[in-house]
């Protein structure tokens, strides 16, 4: 057994905060004192604030405005259960006070724990609410708390001995509930973490509870098994919403297989891209041999594991070509490299690496290594990428890709990831638009393709200085910019910052924006009052819409 300890959140600056409440729209000082002290007699007075010194760590760690107000919170409150988050939904109705929740606060570069809209009250979930309630080996599943982090569910498996294996996003230290309702991704075969959540407890805005599926039927034992029920299934309504409040979440796990091993083929030249996604496709949308959700990462994005940007070259704009290739040369990486792994017997593992191989090779100048044929070393930088993608696609949590935020001085990162089809023309062209606006904007375009079954993320990580005013405005308008360009071709994201919610749901204007009417009907008659979350995903209530907030 081997436990791991979920390191602290990565080096990043300290949140600038407001020096006195920001107060929710349309509520008096009076009124939000008055909820305040309702909400500490209902789940204790230690368990609710509103002091600078407990709020302003749940400021965004990577902002992207100059004034700290622009997403503030006016306090944060600590529920214990599902009935400490009923009551705190009844009293922000009654005083119309709007509630964020959420459940690690780790959602770096999407807004972190920062709400929406100014002078929301947060509820941090999981400073309390953070057990794993069941883990089922026979059937691989667990039921959690909001606060149970990928670590968390890792050691408690480990704890007990069972064949299982979480899978986890990049990096770890995020919650299980929070990731997969954020519409997060993983790496294993199970890598679609909204595919295999099965049953949820959600509080509603009017403060009643519904259980999803199965968990419908008093006496059930397949809430975690079955996941729909008999009629609608609503479940993935309250996913990347502000429909509800969820504070259990069952999630099934892949059984440990016997072996497992993982391989990194390095692409020399940029133009090598859409060759590499077409020979791809055929070889994953049947899940075999690429079983995982495999990945191709560009030589920035590699290089920010093991080294400094300064390293390489200390100029303002887009790194040199030469400079490109010493860095390809000195840590034995393509421009484009690609990480995947396979699974089950060791006879299985041979036949479908030889067959990925043999695929990839006719790609001039492709080159093959596995954890076995390029082991871990120190004087071999370039192998450190394939050895933490093997702990990641084995079910194993890390937080190595945190590295990332030494490459430039105060990094953060903002991004831009749009959906394609897993279409070779599809990468080069998104990778030429946001290459080419990267450059503009002085920006190095560090980033992934992650590959499903049959869609791709396009992950643009881009760095700046959360200190500096000008790299934040720079970051922002180049995401901005990215975002009409690439839905003018048909490319929409599927995630976004809080400052993009709006811009982002506009671009889903078919049908005179059905989608965003349809949501918003859903809204008002959920939450008439407007308490959960508003402007979450660009969906607003009634009595705050078309207000810019």
């Amino acid at each position: 057994m081997s436990l791991l300890e979920s390191p602290i959140v990565a080096p990043v600056a300290t949140p600038t905060a407001a020096t006195q409440t920001v107060l929710p729209p349309d509520v008096s000082a009076a009124d939000f004192d008055a909820a305040i002290q309702a909400m500490k007699q209902a789940i204790g007075a230690d368990n609710v604030h509103v002091d600078v010194e407990t709020v302003g760590p749940y400021y965004d760690a990577f902002p992207v405005t100059d004034d700290p107000t622009d997403f503030a919170p006016s306090g944060v409150a600590f529920p214990g259960s599902t009935e400490e988050v009923q009551s705190i939904v009844r009293i922000a109705n009654q005083y119309l006070i709007p509630l964020h929740a959420f459940s690690t606060g780790r959602n770096l570069g999407y807004g972190g724990s920062a709400p929406r809209t100014a002078g929301t009250l947060l509820l941090d979930l999981g400073r309390r609410m953070n057990q794993v309630l069941e883990i089922n080996p026979k059937y691989g599943y667990a039921l959690v708390e909001p606060g149970v982090s990928y670590y968390d569910l890792y050691n408690a498996i480990q704890e007990k001995g069972y064949p299982l294996w979480i899978d986890a996003p990049d990096l770890a230290w995020g919650s299980v509930v929070g990731n997969t309702m954020d519409r997060g991704l993983g790496y294993t075969p199970y890598g679609d973490h909204g595919m295999w959540k099965s049953g949820l407890e959600i509080v509603l805005p009017d403060g009643d509870v519904l259980r999803t599926g199965m968990g419908g039927l008093p006496g059930n034992n397949t809430w975690q098994l079955f996941p729909a029920s008999y009629g609608p299934q609503p479940d993935n309504l309250f996913v990347q919403s502000n429909y509800g409040i969820v504070t259990k979440m069952g999630i099934q796990l892949m059984l440990a297989p016997p072996d497992a091993l993982t391989f990194q083929i390095t692409f020399d030249h940029e133009s090598d891209l859409q060759a590499i996604i077409d020979i791809m496709l055929p070889l994953r949308i049947n899940m075999a041999p690429l079983q995982n959700v495999p990945v191709l990462r560009n030589i920035f994005l590699d290089a920010a594991q093991v080294s400094k940007r300064t390293d390489w070259y200390d100029g303002d704009g887009p790194i040199p070509a030469e400079v490109v290739e010493r860095m390809k040369k000195e840590l034995n990486l393509g421009y484009w490299n690609f990480y995947g792994t396979c699974y089950g017997p060791r006879p299985v593992i041979d036949t479908y690496i030889g067959m990925i191989e043999e695929a990839f090779s006719r790609i001039p100048g492709a080159k093959f290594y596995t954890t076995e044929t390029r082991p871990q070393s120190p004087d071999d930088r370039g192998a450190h990428t394939l050895h933490d993608r093997h702990k990641i696609n084995t079910g194993i949590p890390t937080t190595e890709e945190a590295n990332v935020f030494h490459w430039i001085p105060n990094a953060g990162h903002f991004f831009f990831s749009p959906i394609s089809a897993p279409e070779g023309a599809d990468a080069l062209r998104q990778f030429e638009m946001v290459k080419k606006r990267a450059d503009e904007f002085k920006k190095d375009y560090c980033a992934q393709f992650v590959i499903g079954l049959r869609e791709m993320h396009h992950i643009s990580l881009l760095l700046y200085d959360t200190t500096d005013s000008a790299h934040r405005s720079e970051a922002l308008n180049l995401v901005r910019t990215l975002i009409d360009e690439a839905a003018a071709v048909g490319y929409g994201e599927y995630r976004s910052h809080n400052i993009l919610n709006d811009q982002i749901a506009a671009t889903y204007s078919w049908n005179d924006n059905a989608q965003r009417r349809f949501n918003e009907r859903i809204k008002d008659a959920l939450d008439p009052n407007g308490i959960l979350n508003p402007g979450k995903a660009g969906i607003w209530p009634a009595r705050l819409r078309g207000r810019g907030l």
